[in-house]
Formats: structure tokens, sequence, C-alpha cells
């Protein structure tokens, strides 16, 4: 297997306050002195400041507000008491820009944090920063019109994912042991799997919103947070519940390790909604499914509950999105200019003028899609799948700066695993199961019924221990 050169990657991994510690690890070591807040926030700056210049993942920073907190938390609250972290650009956070990655959208800092982001920072986070992602998260590619770039610390001529690429890259490369991320199509698994994290993608409704995404007619976007450990991913839910519990939804509780039930697991291979997964995917993912037998699942063929007019019914409500920004963003957005707008956006939004009368038949289909997914499963627990088609692409190959339907295809194409989920409202996860020729990780996707959060992280916790993920520089 050929490992990127040394100079394609960028760890900022080194002997400070944080060390290669997770962000369990870190409000361990806040909470019993043997640091404090202050030395990790100062840390992570530094961090910041030397791996940034390469990986291009930074939209706005918040260094001497980040500080001033930390300082003045001498004994930090929450599960991550005085944990340095970032949230993605895309989220209402006081004092800070909120432009989604749009040239269109001014950088003018919000008055107030949003539902989200309150419950963020009620479990101890310190953001230091926002993250990058493509104009307003429409790609599966942290690339925007012009050239910007986000790239992916294993190997900086590949991409890191998207459209959550930033928070991904910054916690990859240990930057940050966690940061904010969210997903309206994959975009938490997404930069997981390429940037080899874990990346749970909750139930809709588990965590609060945002008013940049809660007013969609068909509420598809989920937050949450990219980690590099389980027992992050695990802990923040837990946090999280004690500051907001769906009363619909089952509890997801304390969750330390595996479970002890057997599951009936369903594997599919090849996306119904897209080419047949490339031979290194299909490895991983099988690989991922014998792991699964050795542990005493049991593991039988499967195709994902959804109807056959899937693909095109999330095609249109993509475009429709687009369109409801191009032509009513200056309702939306304080000095809006829509010159600003990249291609992507421009194509989508033309492809939904001329698609507009199905607007009644998209989205009723798309909002029954959550009852055709849970009917589908039948007596399986959970999905095994790639959580991508193929391997992370080089830097360019999904650039806005190309003809806009091309890219939309190039883009369901590849994400033809992902949407299914945010359209049904039910949680998956993405593990980092395997790596490919270029030395780039690739991801396994694990998904559940609605409300099965708890099983999806008692598996993955068994995942971890039976199988440790890599992690960037400690290749062995």
């Amino acid at each position: 297997m050929a490992e990127a050169p040394l100079s394609a990657t960028v760890s900022a991994f080194t002997d400070d306050a944080l060390g290669d510690l997770d962000a369990t690890g870190v409000a361990e070591r806040i909470a019993s002195g043997e640091t404090s807040a202050k030395e990790c926030v100062a840390a992570a700056i530094a961090r910041l400041e030397r791996a940034n210049p390469r990986l291009n993942a930074v939209e706005f920073e918040d260094f001497e507000r980040a500080l001033r907190r930390a300082s003045q938390a001498e004994r930090p609250s929450g599960a991550f008491g005085g944990v340095p972290t970032a949230v993605k650009n895309n989220i209402h956070v006081a004092g800070l820009p909120l432009t989604m990655g749009s040239a269109a959208i001014p950088p003018i800092p919000k008055a107030f944090d949003g539902p989200f982001a309150k419950q963020f920072l009620d479990t101890g986070v310190i953001p230091i920063a926002s993250t990058s992602l493509p104009e307003y998260g429409w790609s599966a590619s942290t690339e925007r019109s012009g050239g910007f770039v986000t790239r992916n610390p294993w190997h900086t001529d590949f991409s890191s994912g998207g459209s959550s690429g930033g928070s991904a890259a910054l916690v990859a490369s240990g930057v940050l042991p966690i940061a904010h991320s969210n997903d309206g199509g994959g975009s938490i698994r997404i930069p997981a799997a390429a940037c080899g994290l874990v990346g749970l993608m909750a139930s809709r409704g588990r965590l609060l919103g945002d008013p940049s995404s809660d007013s969609a007619p068909i509420k598809l976007v989920v937050n949450g947070v990219l980690v590099r450990s389980v027992r992050d991913c695990a802990r923040f839910f837990e946090a999280a519940e004690q500051s907001y519990r769906n009363p619909r939804l089952q509890p997801i509780g304390r969750v330390e390790g595996p479970g002890a039930r057997r599951l009936r697991v369903g594997v599919c291979v090849d996306s119904p909604l897209a080419p047949p997964t490339d031979p290194q995917t299909r490895a991983a993912t099988e690989r991922a499914a014998a792991l699964l037998e050795s542990l005493g699942h049991v593991v039988e063929p499967f195709s994902p509950p959804l109807l056959s007019s899937f693909k095109t019914d999330f095609q249109d409500y993509w475009s429709f999105l687009a369109f409801a920004i191009a032509k009513g963003g200056r309702q939306m957005f304080e000095g809006f200019d829509p010159d600003g707008l990249d291609p992507l956006t421009l194509g989508l939004a033309r492809r939904f003028a001329r698609r507009a009368y199905r607007a009644p038949l998209f989205l009723a289909r798309l909002a029954a899609a959550g009852r055709v997914y849970e009917r589908g499963f039948g007596q399986v627990d959970v999905i095994l799948t790639p959580v991508l088609t193929h391997v992370t692409p080089r830097i360019g190959f999904l650039t806005p700066d190309q003809d806009p339907e091309e890219l939309l295809a190039k883009l369901s194409d590849y994400a033809g695993f992902t949407p299914l989920h945010n359209a049904a409202g039910a949680p998956a996860i993405s593990l980092p199961l395997g790596r490919s020729a270029e030395g780039l990780p690739i991801g396994a996707m694990f998904s559940g019924r609605r409300g099965s959060e708890r099983m999806l992280l008692e598996l993955a916790h068994e995942i971890e221990q039976a199988q440790p993920f890599l992690r960037l520089g400690a290749e062995g």
C-alpha cells in the first residue's frame, strides 16, 4: 500500500497541553488540574496557526474571546469543560459572522447564539474559530469558486470532504479534539470518512437546530460533532441530553462500551442510486462485514428501503433550496448580494426553475421517506454500507467551477448512500475502517431505525475495541 509522502500530510500533534488526547482525555486533564483550560486553548491556537496555512480550514478566528473565556473558567463545567473547539460557519454564534461559505453574504457578526450553539456551549467547549464549508453546504467537497479549497490533512492533494470539511480537517490533523459539524445529505459522515473520524448523524429532533435551516419544509439538517474516538461521540450525546432531551425519542444516556446483544446486520455494498462501488471501498466494506461476523453478529445481504424516485426527488429538493436562496436571499440574509453566488448554486436554482411544477410530488415523497425506511428494515437491526461509492477524490474533481449539471451528477454518484437517512430522519454513523492505496481513510457506515443511536454507539465501541482506528501521525 502506497503511503502519502510526509510533505503531503499535515499533523499538528505535539507535546503540549493537548498532546494526542481525545476530547474526553483533555477534559479529564483539565478537571484534574494537570493542565488548565487556558493552556489547552492556547495550545489549540498555536496548532491552528501552524497547520491552517496548509489546510485552509478556518473562516473566522475567535482567539481573543476564547482565551478570555478560558481564563475565566477556573473550574470549567460540562462534560468537555475547557476543551477547545470550533463551530461550522453555518449556524448562529453570537459575535461570529455567519456567511455559509458564500461571497453573497457579508461577514456581519451575529447578535445571538442559535439553539444548537447554546446546547453545544453547554457541554463546556470553548470555540476558537469557525470552520470552512462549500457554499451553503451544497457539495461533498469543501471547495469554492475561484480556487478556495480546504485540504485533507492525510494528503493535501485530496478533498477533506464536505460540507463539514473545515471541521474535519482540524480534528483529523490534531488542531482540535472535537468540532461542530452538521449534515443535510452526508455532511457529517462524508468528511468523517475522508479524514478518518467518527461522525454520527443523529435522528431528526435528537439535537436542537438553528434558524439557518429550521424553516425548510423538509428538515434534512442535523447538527453534531466530528471526533477521533467513539467515547467522545458517546460523551457528547450524553452531555447534549443534559441540555435538551426530545421526549419523542428513546434517551441515549451513558454509553461506555459494547452492548451484549448480537445484532442482525444487513449489508449493502452497491447503492441503488449510483454506479457500482469502487474496488477499494467495496473491499473495505466487506472487511467490515467480516469483522462483525467474527464478533458474533449475523450478517446477511440487504437492499435499502427507498422509493425508486428518491434520487431525483432529493436532487429536486436540493435545487429548490438553492432557488430559495438565489431568489429570496435578500429577505434571509442582511446585505445579501446575488452577484456573489457561485456556479453550483446558480445552476441548481436554474434547474429548479425548469422543474418547479414537480414540487408537490417531490415534497410529498420525501416527507414519506421515513415511513418507507422504517417499514423496510424487516428483521434487520443495523444496515452496513460504505459511506461513499468511491475513494476520496483529488482537489478539483468536485470544484464548483465546472458545468453544474456535470457536478450534480458527480455529487449524486459519489454520495450514493448518505442522503436517505436525512430524508428518513434516521441515525447513521461513519467509522474509519479502511484505507486507500493513496493512504487516505475509507469509512464504513452503520445505520439504524429512528431513535437507535444507543445501539449504534454500542456497536461502534465494540468495533473500535476490535479494530482500533488509525490516527494521523500514529501509523506505527
